[in-house]
């Protein structure tokens, strides 16, 4: 297992880091735990959980992934770790989760954090993340900005100060932002230097074959800043796996969830996974290898956040981290690129 620095920080990740999105939804507990045995045991140190999950978020199942964590990492030495977690922000109907919650603000973050130490069982988090910003900005399959959706949003300054209290306090270490936007990043990088406050050291945005809008603003940025890209949907909720190019109920998430399938439901994304998929076996690999080996293989990348079901896919997943793709298969990655930019942003 590969280790990098996370970001201007001093945490030393591995190149592969387990999501837990499932945990208490389509994992019970024990295969949770399995799932978290077997990566551990494979050299992985990142975990990365959010409050609301699992997915789809719901109240009755509210914070259970934090608390399988939780019971997972009792008894376990608590420094061979890395932790991260997020806040929930406004405007996505969770009324469950502080009523809203209503705003990114001081008490919002605090509480959020307060109850995440508590279901997890550590008196600290390595990495702190803002699951999506407060604003308006296009996120999760939108790909417009829109100015008529402009609503009232805590300040970015505050939003540092309330983190930068909880640093004091040694409840958290750092701070990541999450489904963000070049705009964004600088904003929180800028006032965090002119203030003095906690300094963003990783973004976790969706990043994969069929949405590489990541690389048009936001790796540049990341680049000169030192902050690194946790890529998550690396798989495109599936689609990049192939299974659903000729089988579109084939078993899976966007089978259980229609909903989750939206991001992906626009015109050139099967053309797009076709020829990708075309590409991997007439190199001898599976589309599932290709797409994430071409993941990990990205500059910007400190850690490829990745989810599963059962054992055997996070063991063969974890094994396409490792694999190497020759400048023979990257180029011709490009072209399908350039001849399918980006359809599910």
């Amino acid at each position: 297992m590969e280790f990098r620095k996370l970001g201007a920080s001093d945490l030393q990740v591995s190149s592969v880091c387990l999501g837990t999105m499932t945990f208490g939804q389509q994992n019970s507990e024990a295969e949770a735990h399995a799932q978290l045995d077997m990566a551990f045991a494979r050299g992985v140190n990142f975990i990365d959980a959010a409050e609301m999950y699992p997915v789809p978020a719901r109240a009755d199942t509210y914070g259970r992934t934090e608390s399988i964590v939780g019971s997972w990492l009792r008894g376990r030495p608590r420094d061979s770790v890395v932790l991260a977690t997020k806040v929930a922000g406004p405007g996505r109907n969770m009324a469950w989760i502080r009523g809203g919650p209503a705003s990114l603000d001081r008490a919002n973050i605090r509480a959020a954090v307060e109850a995440s130490l508590a279901r997890l069982g550590t008196d600290y988090i390595d990495l702190y993340q803002l699951h999506w910003p407060a604003r308006n900005q296009p996120m999760f399959g939108q790909w417009r900005f829109d100015p008529e959706g402009e609503r009232p949003a805590t300040p970015i300054e505050e939003q540092l100060a309330a983190l930068a209290e909880l640093v004091a306090e040694g409840k958290i270490r750092y701070v990541g932002l999450s489904n963000e936007h070049p705009w964004g990043l600088m904003s929180f990088l800028r006032l965090a230097d002119s203030l003095g406050l906690p300094r963003v050291v990783s973004v976790q945005n969706a990043f994969n074959l069929i949405n590489r809008v990541f690389e048009q603003g936001m790796a540049e940025v990341c680049f000169r800043e030192k902050v690194s890209l946790l890529p998550y949907s690396v798989l495109g909720f599936g689609h990049l796996s192939g299974k659903y190019l000729d089988n579109p109920g084939a078993p899976g998430r966007i089978s259980l969830f229609p909903a989750f399938g939206q991001r992906y439901d626009k015109p050139g994304v099967q053309p797009a996974v076709a020829a990708y998929a075309e590409l991997a076996r007439r190199h001898g690999m599976t589309p599932a290898e290709l797409a994430i080996s071409f993941v990990a293989a990205q500059p910007f990348v400190g850690s490829v956040i990745l989810g599963a079901t059962t054992l055997a896919q996070l063991e063969t997943n974890i094994d396409a981290c490792a694999r190497r793709l020759d400048a023979g298969i990257l180029r011709e990655i490009e072209a399908v690129h350039l001849q399918f930019p980006s359809p599910a942003p």
